[in-house]
């Protein structure tokens, strides 16, 4: 359904799994398994496992709290996109990642729902692509003493929103990480 009838193929992104973003990650270890469970499946089935990679002042490149958790370990024919923004596709080379290996549906998961997560489902939306999110494959901290819901809440409410999200031309979905097929 995704607007590039020219790209045939699927990838899982795996965003921002580093560690000072999954330090304080609401089921932190949990969704690391699951996102592991993910990437095993990807690899098994030959689809693309493309690792988004952000710094910031917080974050800064090449420091410990920037790196990928321990538990998961990238491969070296596996693209990284570095970022600097929330939304992966902004200021970055994923687009043309994406061309290179013909890819037009996305399946999403990582951290942090609120911020990355998001803009990057709606980035991919609005650049025409299908993007689905992985239920219990995406994680955030808790930010209630800005206001925000309880990490658990904030999960569920994106689940819920993305579940009916649609677009022209365009599929959006949620599917909980056992069911997910490359």
């Amino acid at each position: 359904m995704t607007f590039f009838s020219d790209r045939p193929n699927t990838a899982l992104l795996v965003i921002d799994v580093q560690n000072g973003v999954m330090a304080d990650a609401h089921d932190r270890d949990q969704v690391i398994a699951r996102i592991s469970s993910l990437i095993d499946k990807a690899r098994t089935a030959d689809v693309p496992v493309i690792w988004i990679q952000h710094s910031d002042e917080d974050l800064p490149q090449d420091s410990t709290p920037w790196q990928y958790v321990p538990e998961l370990k990238r491969r070296d024919d596996e693209p990284l996109v570095h970022k600097n923004y929330g939304d992966s596709f902004e200021a970055t080379n994923l687009e043309s990642v994406l061309e290179d290996h013909k890819v037009g549906r996305l399946v999403v998961a990582g951290a942090q729902t609120d911020i990355c997560i998001r803009s990057t489902l709606h980035g991919a939306i609005t650049r025409g692509y299908d993007a689905i999110l992985v239920a219990d494959a995406h994680t955030t901290e808790d930010l209630t003493q800005y206001g925000a819901p309880t990490p658990d809440k904030v999960i569920a409410h994106t689940n819920l929103y993305w579940k009916f999200h649609s677009a022209p031309g365009r599929e959006a979905g949620v599917v909980e990480t056992a069911d997910v097929t490359f």
